[in-house]
């Protein structure tokens, strides 16, 4: 079963709720989901992770932390997808989105350069923030919506393979092989 290979990356949920500084989330926490694995969880917490590693946002953590709560999706994996946006990828993500934003409003992609002003950041907000954020949200639906279905797919083909292993190893039991 996936959940096999998923807990041998993961820590002991049990253990790390019984710490003093995590014991709010066990109190917050009444949908079983957000600890277990299955297939529904991990599809979601894939769908969440992915979708906010696309937001141009710092809380990014925070954000995918109260979709999980919100969605039922499992709370590590959720957090723990969101560091494919990390600092060597945030530079050519958000670059990328920044183009599709901009050829999705049609204007021009924005050349600049960086000068703590406040004329260069009321100025950031319409050439490159809006932009960012509108190539942001398509790359984050549609690649959050790819990862969702790839987890449920490849977990469902898991299950059938290790199905027909079972089923396999009965029937050479059975012919006394």
């Amino acid at each position: 079963m996936p959940r096999k290979i998923i807990h041998r990356f993961l820590p002991d949920i049990s253990k790390l709720l019984n710490r003093s500084s995590l014991r709010w989330v066990n109190r917050l926490s009444h949908d079983p989901n957000l600890f277990h694995l299955n297939r529904h969880s991990v599809s979601l917490a894939v769908f969440v992770g992915i979708f906010c590693a696309f937001i141009p946002l710092p809380a990014q953590t925070i954000i995918a932390a109260f979709m999980c709560f919100w969605l039922g999706a499992n709370l590590p994996i959720g957090l723990i997808v969101i560091w494919i946006s990390n600092p060597v990828t945030i530079p050519p993500m958000f670059y990328l989105t920044h183009r599709l934003g901009s050829y999705l409003l049609g204007t021009a992609p924005t050349e600049f350069t960086m000068s703590l002003s406040w004329e260069w950041f009321s100025n950031l907000g319409a050439g490159v923030l809006l932009p960012l954020v509108a190539g942001s949200l398509l790359c984050g639906i549609v690649f959050a919506t790819i990862g969702y279905f790839s987890i449920r797919y490849l977990w469902r083909w898991k299950v059938i393979k290790n199905w027909e292993a079972r089923k396999d190893l009965r029937l050479k039991r059975k012919q006394g092989i």
